[in-house]
């Protein structure tokens, strides 16, 4: 399956000498979906069963993706922000494979 979508990175800057704040930044990526599948996890403080994914997306990544791969926070994927817990720089580079788990509920663009 194609992939095409927004990957958001967490970028640190110094905004002031001594003070960093982070600023998110999206980029557009191609790629495959190379797995797809799902699992409710449920405990008992909660009503309803999170919905977690174990998604790998691969994209094509350009510099400033490969640059900053330990920065991805979150790729969007059939409307939904999702989060990336890992990402593999792929040995055939450009390559990058996204592991997808649940929603993403952080900072946004």
């Amino acid at each position: 399956m194609k992939f095409f979508g927004k990957v958001g990175f967490i970028i640190h800057e110094e905004t002031v000498p001594g003070v960093w704040t982070e600023k998110v930044t999206e980029g557009k990526y191609y790629g495959d979906v190379n797995r797809v599948s799902k699992r409710f996890e449920s405990s008992t403080d909660k009503l309803n069963e999170d919905l977690n994914v174990n998604n790998e997306i691969s994209i094509v990544a350009d510099a400033f993706a490969t640059q900053n791969f330990q920065q991805i926070r979150y790729v969007e994927w059939m409307g939904v922000k999702w989060e990336v817990p890992s990402v593999t720089l792929d040995p055939d580079r450009p390559r990058l494979t996204l592991t997808v788990g649940g929603v993403y509920n952080g900072e946004q663009a």
